[in-house]
């Protein structure tokens, strides 16, 4: 493809724009084909396909971008191409080898390197890998066919106010999963589950829904499509739970506050904990950390004021900017996790 670009790339909604290519590769006969380049926006699929009557279907999401030095980079590819795998082993699907989703995420991202938004524009090439089962079943069983595809959209900055707190709520009368659930695994009905709680939310003037656990209603779980964290006390603090999905930006932030010199844990947290804290994020692929300025409890009235200045805390703002310029190779990146993409 070879015709001009016309794209406001610091306009850029958090959405799809069609680009040039995406990849596939399908498993068959037991075994993984060869990688298809295709330039079709359409899946041809029998009607009775597991993925739309049984719910066979996993996702991911990553990201590439533009650098300070004009080189392409992924981030941390290999931690999605594990993730999948888990929850392909999770719903029993075919497992994508790790290989070959890197080998995929590199040629979809050079095919539409065009498609990569320039440094300082705010913006990135989001990647979103999908597998889904494609055999014919009117009984309740598994694929023995599947397609694994690729495909990429650039997108603007989440933040389109600027990075700044929102404000969240908590409603026991919702759950996102159910106790030792898929919550794990990054699955399509994951989400679906959770759009009625996030427009309540929306509509009540909230960003997102602090959910908790659903077994207890006592500890907290996700936040939104995200995983969260807050500092307490010099300590960087995250829910452990069997139904929340682990997060790579988490992770990676996780490591970053190590990196500054914070401990960091992994633990159940109490509703009542969030007194005590001083500052708190949602945490994920899109935003990286979006600032909490208050959480409410909607079933008890109980305000949780985090940024009383009505700023993001000091702690998330570094954690936030360090990461970023790991992205954009504006520092070092000492822990390896770009992968450069030759264009």
């Amino acid at each position: 493809m070879t015709e001009e670009l016309n794209l406001d790339w610091a306009n850029l909604p958090f959405g799809y724009v069609r680009t040039d290519y995406n990849v596939r590769c399908s498993y068959r006969d037991g075994k993984w084909g060869d990688v298809e380049v295709s330039t079709s926006e359409t899946v041809n699929m029998h009607i009775a396909a597991t993925a739309l009557h049984y719910g066979q279907e996993i996702f991911e999401g990553l990201k590439a971008f533009r650098g300070k030095d004009g080189k392409i980079r992924v981030f941390r590819m290999r931690e999605n191409a594990k993730r999948i795998r888990e929850s392909a082993l999770g719903l029993k699907m075919q497992p994508v080898p790790e290989d070959l989703f890197c080998e995929m995420v590199e040629k979809v991202v050079k095919l539409n390197a065009r498609f990569v938004p320039p440094y300082g524009s705010g913006a990135s090439l989001y990647i979103r890998p999908l597998e889904i089962g494609m055999s014919a079943s009117v009984g309740v069983r598994t694929s023995t066919e599947y397609l694994f595809l690729i495909l990429v959209s650039p997108v603007g900055p989440y933040f389109k106010g600027g990075f700044r707190p929102t404000n969240i709520c908590i409603m026991r009368e919702y759950d996102r999963v159910a106790p030792k659930g898929t919550g794990r695994w990054k699955v399509g009905g994951n989400y679906a589950a959770s759009l009625g709680a996030g427009e309540r939310a929306h509509e009540l003037g909230y960003s997102a829904v602090l959910y908790l656990d659903p077994k207890e209603k006592k500890y907290l779980d996700e936040c939104g499509p995200a995983n969260f964290f807050a500092i307490k006390d010099g300590k960087y603090i995250t829910p452990a739970s069997d139904s929340i999905l682990p997060s790579i930006t988490n992770m990676s932030l996780q490591q970053i506050a190590k990196d500054m010199g914070m401990e960091v844990e992994s633990r159940h947290i109490t509703v009542d904990e969030l007194a005590e804290v001083q500052e708190a994020a949602a945490c994920g692929t899109a935003a990286v950390a979006s600032p909490v300025g208050e959480i409410d409890d909607l079933d008890t009235g109980v305000k949780y004021v985090v940024a009383k200045d009505g700023k993001p805390g000091p702690v998330t703002t570094q954690l936030y900017n360090t990461l970023r310029a790991i992205q954009y190779g504006e520092m070092e990146d000492v822990h390896g996790w770009n992968t450069i993409i030759e264009e």
